[in-house]
C-alpha cells in the first residue's frame, strides 16, 4: 500500500509536469524561468519519491527506470546550473510520457 501511495504521488508530479509543458515549444519552455523550475522541481521530487519505495518492489518491475529517476534528482540537487535544458526537454516530451504510462499500470 504504502508503494501505490509513492507511485500516485509520482504520477501526480507527471501529470503536473504534462500541463504546465501542453503545447509549448522547447524555445517557450527554456525562456520561461518559471516553467523549467516548475519542471525541474517536479522531476526532482518523482527521483525523491522513487528513493522511498522499497528495493524489492523496485526489482519486481525492472522495466522502470528508477536508478535513472534517482539520478536525475542527484544531479538537479547537487549541480543546478549544470542542468542541461536539452536534456530536460527530452525527459519532459519523451521519457515522461512513457513513464506515466508504466506508472499507470503499477496502481491498483
Amino acid at each position: 500500500m504504502r508503494n501505490q501511495k509513492i507511485i500516485q504521488k509520482i504520477i501526480n508530479h507527471i501529470e503536473s509536469i504534462l500541463k504546465y509543458t501542453n503545447n509549448v515549444t522547447y524555445d517557450e519552455f527554456r525562456n520561461n524561468n518559471m516553467m523549467v523550475e516548475a519542471c525541474v522541481f517536479n522531476l526532482s521530487q518523482i527521483g525523491e519519491l522513487a528513493n522511498k519505495l522499497d528495493k524489492k518492489y523496485m526489482i519486481e518491475y525492472p522495466d522502470i527506470p528508477w536508478f535513472k529517476m534517482k539520478g536525475l534528482r542527484n544531479r538537479i540537487v547537487h549541480d543546478y546550473e549544470g542542468v542541461n535544458l536539452n536534456l530536460i526537454w527530452e525527459i519532459v516530451c519523451i521519457d515522461i510520457k512513457i513513464l506515466r504510462e508504466q506508472l499507470l499500470k503499477l496502481i491498483d
